[in-house]
């Protein structure tokens, strides 16, 4: 009895590895992290820092590889003028948190290379402040709601490891926009 059980348990072992084999590549649920170029844009335009996570869940639908993504991102990006006298406060508008929930579209070149297309909703924090040498005053803050269509390809390092580079454009409501340059490294569960 004692020998049966160590050979089923040696046939489970050995068939372990050829169960994850049979997952098709760039499925399941993956986490990464993002940093990359910021362009924002109304009236002028400034560039920054694109920083940030995200998470979602892909899945094959015959040939094509469908997915559900969210992030949370911040940037650097701030634009002032003035120079911060009582005559001249200096007035800055900056960029903060950037939000987004949507879908992507792809499929796996060469087996390790996933090219896809992703759009959907998001949202932005745009905040304006003055200082005038003594105080800073904020004097409004707002969120921008909005769309991001964009394009990229991840490329699989290992079993479940990644990089990617995308590149996204949003547009907003006030005039506002953005183009965004980002690279990540994310992990598949």
């Amino acid at each position: 009895m004692r020998s049966i059980v160590v050979a089923a348990l040696f046939a489970a072992s050995a068939a372990t590895p050829a169960l994850a084999q049979d997952r098709a590549p760039f499925t399941g649920p993956r986490v990464e992290g993002l940093a990359g170029w910021d362009r924002v844009q109304n009236n002028g335009h400034d560039d920054g820092v694109h920083y940030g996570l995200g998470a979602g869940y892909d899945f094959q639908a015959g040939g094509a590889l469908v997915g559900i993504e969210a992030e949370a991102a911040d940037s650097s990006v701030k634009q002032c003028a003035g120079s911060r006298t009582v005559a001249d406060p200096r007035v800055c508008a900056k960029t903060g948190r950037d939000l987004y929930v949507g879908g992507r579209l792809g499929t796996v070149v060469g087996g390790r290379t996933l090219l896809y297309a992703k759009g959907g909703y998001t949202n932005a924090q745009a905040k304006l402040t003055s200082n005038d040498g003594t105080t800073q005053t904020t004097l409004g803050k707002t969120n921008l709601d909005g769309y991001r269509v964009g394009a990229g390809a991840e490329y699989a390092i290992g079993q479940n490891s990644y990089v990617k580079t995308e590149y996204r454009y949003s547009n907003y409501e006030n005039g506002f926009s953005r183009h965004q340059v980002v690279a990540g490294f994310g992990f598949r569960f």
